[in-house]
């Protein structure tokens, strides 16, 4: 039987092309050197695979197999076909990672956990989320000057990992 373990979990969230993946990416790099495990789920489009027509895994999922589960020498990956089920929320897909310091969601904008949003000038809306969306500081490659959360600059991935150890409740490494 698998532990529950409470994950700390912070999300990166923006309208499209705000710089949600680019970000995540620079951040997890970041706290990774600082010696932090870190995981990341993505929400996706529901047509999104990972599998390809053609592999032996993609022909055991369309061959009709519920979960798929991938082995190597180098990684795993299990893959669950939802089928006729609804989509999993967050909290649920948690509970499948791991225990690590700190995980990084990128996308479930309407989830309560707490959230940095992305904005870019190229993005494809430039309005702000909502502020029923938890958002606890803003990253943006432009002034943000009705700000009532912290704002940090989009390349200063220093400051916002600082700022994520600290609003996740991470004691500073030393």
């Amino acid at each position: 039987m698998r532990q529950v373990v409470e994950q700390r979990v912070i999300g990166i969230s923006g309208w499209k092309n705000s710089g949600k993946t680019t970000l995540t990416e620079r951040l997890v790099a970041e706290l990774t050197a600082r010696g932090r495990k870190v995981s990341t789920i993505k929400h996706a489009h529901h047509d999104a695979d990972v599998d390809h027509e053609g592999t032996d895994s993609f022909r055991h999922r369309a061959a009709g197999a519920s979960e798929v589960l991938l082995a190597t020498g180098r990684r795993w990956a299990l893959m669950h076909e939802l089928r006729d089920e609804g989509e999993p929320a967050l909290e649920e897909l948690l509970v499948k990672l791991s225990p690590c310091d700190i995980v990084l969601v990128e996308g479930f904008k309407k989830d309560a956990h707490p959230k940095i949003e992305v904005r870019r000038l190229e993005a494809r809306f430039r309005s702000p989320l909502p502020a029923s969306m938890n958002i606890i500081a803003i990253a943006a490659d432009h002034e943000v000057g009705d700000a009532t959360v912290p704002v940090f600059d989009l390349n200063d991935i220093s400051a916002i990992a600082d700022f994520i150890e600290g609003a996740a409740g991470l004691a500073r490494h030393g």
